[in-house]
């Protein structure tokens, strides 16, 4: 073969790796891009309530001033591992079974890499947050979806029991749940854990928004349930507790010996988190503890959010959980979510997310929009006042 002839077999082949032509598109970034100076933006999840405390500001200020600009324990700075371990339920050992990670977008990539080999399947509960199936595809994981149908999102038992089999290996679960708020309940769990066992699959656990739950509901993390505490890989993060979600500070609980796996995996990919902002964490953060309750003053905002968006026309129902709702616009409109919500911010400045990209067929979204709330009260009486005043 001539040389313009490799040449051209070269340049026929697609570029770069499979698996990134497997990614989601990004759906929200695209979306949502354009925005003006005078929106009010209730579609990105990025913090705007609880406003970050200021301790943890001063406290990084102070680490950088001190000198903390070198690499930390991979695991994670030690006090701070410390300090995570007594917030969680039945303590984990923190020298054995936390570690500290780049965010919890790293923990589950990590978490992942760790527990799925290529052509693996992964159950993945729809609608679901789009970096599921980001890291799914990255690790080269199979997505094998259990579909749930709104309003209230249940998990259908036979749904849920056909997806798993001889090739499975992980499920990813979130509780409560982006883009839904939903808590799964003690009888989804029990179920989640019989097949766990039956088929030897780990559940990787989302439980980023377990510090918001609301009118009276509890949290149950799958490490603190028979059948799964041993099988489970739970991912935390700061991101929205503390409304630090620009420094990337996450952490992985995990049974001592998927600890080590998962150790040495976030060492090959990103070897530690920043180190000024752990330091400042590990120093701020449990003299917050008393009187930090994100949860109490969120309730409110949620309150206000669902009235908001009942008296403007859609359809939506208290979430248990989270900082999100998702809400129907059946009644509103007959176009797609992603026009809608295009057509919605040019009237009246109000930015939502269409659900399209937190489902396999983005169909399934058209009929829908999720509506962040972790927002100031006047944001949301603002953003009340301009939907209920559009012709």
């Amino acid at each position: 073969m001539t040389r313009s002839a490799l040449v051209g077999t070269a340049l026929a082949r697609p570029l770069g790796a499979q698996r990134v032509r497997q990614l989601p598109a990004g759906g929200l970034v695209a979306l949502l891009a354009g925005r003006g100076a005078d929106s009010v933006d209730l579609a990105a999840g990025t913090p705007k309530w609880p406003a970050t405390p200021p301790e943890l500001v001063e406290g990084a200020v102070r680490a950088l001033r001190e000198g903390v600009h070198q690499y930390e324990d991979p695991a994670g700075n030690p006090r701070l591992r410390e300090w995570i371990a007594g917030t969680l339920p039945g303590r984990p050992d923190p020298d054995t079974e936390l570690t500290v990670t780049a965010g919890a977008s790293e923990a589950l990539a990590v978490a992942l890499l760790a527990c799925v080999d290529p052509g693996d399947e992964v159950v993945v509960l729809e609608p679901f947050y789009e970096n599921f199936l980001s890291a799914v595809a990255l690790v080269g994981g199979v997505p094998r979806f259990v579909r749930a149908e709104g309003p209230d999102w249940a998990l259908d038992p036979d749904a849920l029991t056909a997806a798993f089999g001889p090739r499975t290996r992980a499920i990813v679960l979130n509780s409560p749940a982006n883009p839904t708020g939903r808590l799964l309940t003690d009888g989804e769990l029990g179920l989640i854990a019989e097949l766990c066992e039956r088929w030897d699959v780990t559940a990787v656990s989302d439980e980023v928004y377990a510090g918001y739950v609301y009118d009276g509901a509890r949290h149950r993390s799958v490490a603190e349930l028979p059948g799964l505490a041993e099988r489970s890989i739970v991912l935390g993060s700061f991101s929205k507790s503390h409304a630090v979600s620009g420094w990337r500070l996450g952490y992985l609980r995990a049974p001592a010996p998927w600890t080590r796996m998962l150790r040495q995996v976030h060492v090959a990919t990103t070897g530690g988190a920043a180190a000024p902002l752990q330091h400042a964490l590990a120093e701020a953060g449990p003299a917050l503890r008393d009187g930090w309750d994100p949860a109490g003053s969120m309730r409110p905002l949620r309150d206000l959010a669902v009235r908001m968006l009942t008296e403007a026309g859609f359809d939506c129902v208290a979430p248990r959980g989270g900082i999100y709702v998702t809400a129907g616009i059946q009644h509103l409109t007959r176009e797609p979510s992603p026009a809608f919500v295009r057509d919605l911010a040019a009237a009246t400045g109000v930015l939502l997310a269409p659900a399209t990209p937190f489902f396999a067929d983005p169909r399934r979204g058209d009929r829908y929009v999720r509506v962040a709330f972790n927002r100031p009260e006047a944001t949301l009486r603002e953003a009340h006042r301009r939907l209920t005043a559009r012709p």
